[in-house]
Parts: C-alpha cells; structure tokens; sequence
C-alpha cells in the first residue's frame, strides 16, 4: 500500500481526495491536514510515502511544508497540488525539492497515476524547466551583483539547494559537517538578501527569466 498525508485547508477538497484516492485499492491516506504549522508537525511521525500538499495555506504552503518535512525526512515525497500556474511557485517546488507540481484541474485518474510515480521515485516535474533552473544558477550568463558576492562554496552549496537536497544530504555530498552547511546555507541568503530557502526561487526566476507555458 502507497502511504498517503493529504494536506488542503478546505474539508471538502480533503474529503474528496480521500475518497478518490482509498477507491483506487492501492493507496491508503494516514493522515490530514489543514494547517500547513500542523502538517509539518505531523507528517514526519507518520512517515507516509508521499505528502499531497496544497500550494497555498492561511498560514504557510505546502511547498515549505515540503522542504521542512524533507530537511527532517528525506524519504518522504511532496507532491505539490495548487490551483495556481505559479513560475516562481514552480521554481520554489524545485527548490524545495518537490517530486511534483500539478494543478488542481488534473483528472482524478491522472493523480492516482502521478501519486503511484512518485511513490516509486519518479517526478513529475518538467525536466526541460529543472535543468534550466540548475544550469543557470551554476553558469549564469549575466551574473548579477548579488551572486558575485557568493563564494565558490556557497555557489555550490546553492547548486545543491536547488537540486532539492536537505542539509544532510548536502553534506554528504560535500563531506562537509551539517552544522558547516547550515552556516553556508545561512550566509549565502544573507548575501543575497533573502530569508528563507524557498525565496532563492524568486532569485533563480530573475535569474533565467520567464519559462515559456
């Protein structure tokens, strides 16, 4: 069974999701949500396979929900579900390290099949939009003021951040001590005037521009 965590601040939406889902026989849904401060609470203690999650809350978004929950547990796949055809909420996603971005006028079917994929570790993300994000960032053609404050590190560890990986797995890569990425983390927003990770996702959008729809 696919272990799911469903996250919607409308009842309705949740219910619907829960019954479209549980009628496909495969998945199971652990757990709900409302609240994107509850969710991150609650879907690492529930460890599902994959977290639904919506892309705009009262009190956050999903796609921060998923680059919380994934800093704590990799192993858990956020699939961000929104009503909104965001660039910079896609980019985001990408930053975060979301296995997939789709809207909500997806065809029930075609969710259940979006869910089964990335449960066995595939992503639905536009691999042509991710590796423009990824090239750029690493070899912009017009580099902005703020990037050239970077350090070879920091570039790197920002490579790393918009390849989605946690600060755990960013160490590993790095042989560097978690602690020591967190403090590179940490200066490379500070020089780029952002306070949070997800906000690189609006320097990367300025960064390569608009992506065709």
């Amino acid at each position: 069974m696919i272990r799911v965590f469903l996250l919607d601040d409308h009842e309705v939406v949740r219910r619907g999701l829960r019954d479209l889902l549980e009628a496909a026989g495969d998945i199971e849904v652990v757990g709900e949500s409302g609240s994107a401060a509850e969710a991150t609470r609650r879907i690492p203690a529930l460890r599902p396979d994959v977290a639904v999650l919506d892309g705009r809350l009262p009190d956050g978004s999903g796609i921060d929900v998923c680059r919380d929950v994934r800093s704590v547990d990799p192993a858990i796949k956020g699939l961000i579900l929104t009503s909104y055809e965001d660039d910079e909420a896609l980019f985001a996603a990408i930053m975060a390290g979301a296995a997939g971005y789709v809207l909500k006028q997806i065809k029930g079917t075609d969710l259940v099949d979006g869910i089964r994929r990335v449960a066995a570790g595939q992503s639905l993300l536009d691999p042509a939009i991710t590796q423009r994000v990824l090239e750029r960032i690493r070899n912009p053609q017009h580099e902005p003021d703020q990037l050239k404050s970077l350090t070879e590190q920091e570039r790197k560890i920002l490579a790393h951040v918009a390849d989605g990986l946690t600060n755990r797995q960013i160490a590993a890569e790095m042989f560097l001590a978690e602690k020591t990425v967190k403090n590179y983390v940490s200066s490379l927003l500070a020089k780029l005037g952002l306070e949070r990770r997800t906000q690189a996702a609006v320097f990367a959008v300025k960064l390569t521009g608009q992506p065709p729809r």
